[in-house]
């Protein structure tokens, strides 16, 4: 599973070359101090995606079981929403789209499902790959017109088309990708987002620490100039005011980068970091945005005892410089 191949990719983690510094720090709440900086996740839930939906809710996806937690940013409480079952399901990255659907990657599974993001109950699930091949599907990303899973081991993305009115069927159809991302050993496309108009798709390939636009109509992908900064075991992608792009880096750290508005180069502007201690980052994997924060899930890839361990979810600052 994708714990054993974070494992050594972590082991050749580069420090980045540029960017200032800003220390998450536990214990950070709103001005009513009425939102926790940390909130727990079941033990043993081994959490990987987050998003955010209706009002101060938060989904989070179990990696070990594709249960989903659904929680309360202002309260930290929450509950099981999908139920898990080991061996069967798995969930990576998720996202909730402005119709309240939950869609939800299946890692290893070669599956996407979609669910009703009030009451859990299946919408849809998609079949991306045969049975028993190789594939990890690992984030996805929702536009007006389309849904776009990565897999971290086939170079393509599956596109689930939605129509007028936000109808979506049971139906997708497999983009190669063409252009400057080429795949190789180890982890390759892992985080996925989108430009407010749909048109332009970012991913990062975790092996190489690389980001790539993406055509959606064709796959053609070009890669982004970013200088000499290359973003090692990068995971989720979370766009921000249409240009400023946080990569999360399972080292333990927030890469914030400024992208040009055709997303051609960028350059970063601050690295959100932290020590690995508890209440801060512990592997992180994803972020969702709500208000001047960010929450992160902390992964917690590697440990001992996954099915027993204590996980988290963290808040910490997002970048204020836009």
């Amino acid at each position: 599973m994708r714990r054993v191949a974070l494992t050594v990719l972590l082991a050749g983690v580069l420090a980045l070359t540029s960017g200032g510094i800003a220390v998450a720090q536990p214990g950070h709440q709103d001005g009513n101090g009425r939102f926790p900086a940390t909130i727990d996740l079941p033990n043993g839930f081994q959490p990987e995606g987050i998003s955010t939906g209706k009002g101060t809710s938060f989904y989070v996806g179990s990696v070990a079981s594709g249960a989903i937690f659904r929680g309360d940013l202002r309260t930290g409480k929450g509950s099981i929403l999908v139920d898990g079952d080991p061996g069967n399901k798995a969930a990576t990255g998720n996202k909730v789209d402005k119709r309240n659907r939950l869609w939800v990657s299946g890692a290893s599974t070669g599956t996407g499902t979609v669910y009703d993001a009030d009451t859990g109950y299946q919408l849809e699930s998609y079949q991306f790959v045969p049975v028993g091949t190789a594939s990890f599907i690992n984030d996805v990303i929702v536009t007006k017109d389309a849904a776009y899973f990565t897999d971290s081991v086939n170079q393509d993305l599956y596109v689930v088309p939605i129509g007028r009115g936000g109808r979506i069927g049971s139906t997708f159809k497999t983009l190669p990708l063409t252009g400057d991302l080429v795949f190789g050993a180890g982890f390759n496309s892992n985080g996925i987002e989108a430009s407010p108009d749909g048109d332009t798709l970012l991913v990062i390939q975790s092996n190489t620490g690389f980001l790539f636009k993406v055509n959606p109509k064709t796959g053609v992908t070009k890669k982004v100039d970013l200088g000499t900064t290359t973003l090692p075991a990068g995971d989720g992608l979370l766009l921000q005011d249409r240009t400023i792009l946080n990569v999360v880096q399972n080292a333990g750290q927030i890469t914030v980068l400024k992208l040009d508005r055709s997303y051609n180069s960028g350059k970063v502007i601050d690295v959100i970091t932290s020590p690995n201690s508890p209440g801060v980052f512990d592997v992180p994997t994803t972020a969702a945005a709500f208000g001047k924060f960010l929450y992160v899930v902390n992964a917690r890839f590697g440990i001992a005892d996954p099915d027993t361990a204590a996980y988290t979810v963290v808040q910490v600052d997002a970048f204020k410089g836009h």
